[in-house]
């Protein structure tokens, strides 16, 4: 197949303007395209493109499913009263930031060409961009910890599937995603699913439920505000692994100012649990191993939120609560009635749905690729508006835009 750049009378997508662009915004598009030697991906290319990135990011997805799953599980091992009764659940969460924290300064001094970006925040950006997100994120997992005291983890898993809702809310709110009835229709079925499973709940808590809800909340707030950071060359937080770098400190310092005031670390000090060298060397263990647990599930969902965005990761969320969930049946006794069986097939079938939806987007959406029949890596001036409707001030890069590569991936 020839790669050579089509002129506007042989590109057969040349009438075809991207989405969101309008007729008196076309004035030399295809021309911009040619003069930097790209061309429009045909059909062909579209479903390469679509299979060789369902690929990388089913196995990301993959990732992510398997830390986060043992991470929930020895969690709630770790804070249950049947079994290893740790009572601060904030005091882990805070050694887990730290560890991260450490882990993510170490691929940064071991491979810097890989995970250390040139640009760094600045104090100013620190507090106005990193700090809020840093907030929200120690508010989500702090929050979480503390409902699976008094809410069992299918329980658990199944509000915090609601967060679907908030991280749609705030993706259009913040313009990260394109307003669609299809696209609320999809995402209103899989939360009917949720809302059948957890239709029937008998071990129910309203302390639990507020906390967990609240914590639903602030994971679309602070998922939205981790998609926009992950976009920030300037800031150098492009790359996952800086990105932890720079937010851990901050979540972990949040996280402990909290858990100081409603843990009491003098009485937990004094507990049994650090009577004695050795329960102290066994307690100390217990916190700090799942912290790399923690480390890899967390650079999963950055990956998968730079290569995908926060609707299709939330999306993908779903799915991982719904394996939680059978884990969870399985492990610990939780008994799931008919209808939570139903509420799981519905879920299942609004995934798939969505999954449709964003193929459908990525075969109707022209796609620049240059002359190696690659996605455009270059930045191209000119009229390129975004696929979901926003326009940068300057120049737009297409690959590096998460809303562009949702038009040639699956998730």
């Amino acid at each position: 197949m020839s790669h050579r750049p089509l002129n506007v009378e042989e590109n057969p997508l040349s009438n075809a303007l991207p989405y969101g662009l309008s007729s008196d915004q076309d004035e030399g598009y295809p021309a911009t395209l040619h003069n930097r030697g790209l061309r429009y991906a045909s059909i062909v290319e579209k479903k390469r493109l679509w299979w060789r990135n369902a690929i990388i990011n089913a196995l990301f997805i993959a990732s992510w499913f398997f830390f986060a799953t043992i991470l929930s599980v020895y969690n709630k091992w770790m804070f249950s009263k049947d079994h290893f009764a740790f009572p601060a659940p904030l005091f882990v969460t805070t050694i887990h930031m730290f560890v991260q924290f450490m882990l993510a300064a170490l691929l940064r001094t071991l491979w810097p060409m890989h995970f250390r970006p040139e640009g760094r925040p600045t104090p100013e950006e620190y507090g106005k961009k990193v700090f809020p997100t840093a907030f929200a994120t120690s508010l989500d997992i702090g929050l979480s910890n503390l409902s699976l005291k008094t809410i069992t983890l299918s329980f658990y898993t199944m509000c915090k599937s609601s967060s679907l809702i908030f991280v749609l809310f705030f993706a259009f709110m913040f313009k990260l995603e394109v307003f669609s009835w299809r696209l609320v229709g999809v995402i209103f079925l899989i939360f009917s699913g949720v809302v059948l499973m957890v239709a029937t709940e008998t071990h129910f808590f309203l302390e639990g439920l507020i906390l967990v809800l609240s914590a639903s909340a602030l994971g679309g707030l602070r998922w939205t505000l981790t998609q926009v950071l992950l976009k920030n060359k300037k800031m150098g937080l492009d790359n996952p692994a800086a990105t932890i770098f720079w937010l851990a400190p901050a979540m972990g310092l949040v996280l402990a100012v909290v858990s100081i005031t409603v843990e009491h670390w003098r009485s937990l000090f004094g507990s049994d649990f650090f009577h004695g060298l050795p329960r102290t060397s066994e307690t100390v263990f217990y916190l700090t191993a799942p912290g790399i647990l923690a480390f890899c599930m967390v650079l999963s969902e950055f990956y998968i939120i730079q290569r995908t965005g926060v609707v299709p990761m939330s999306i993908a969320g779903i799915a991982k609560e719904v394996s939680t969930i059978t884990i969870s049946s399985w492990f610990f006794g939780d008994q799931l009635t008919p209808l939570n069986i139903t509420g799981v097939g519905i879920t299942v079938c609004g995934i798939t749905l969505f999954t449709y939806h964003k193929y459908r987007k990525s075969m109707e959406s022209p796609v620049p690729l240059d002359a190696h029949g690659d996605p455009a890596s270059g930045e191209v001036d000119g009229p390129l508006g975004r696929s979901d409707g926003i326009e940068d001030a300057e120049e737009i890069n297409l690959l590096s835009r998460s809303d562009d590569l949702e038009e040639v991936i699956p998730f």
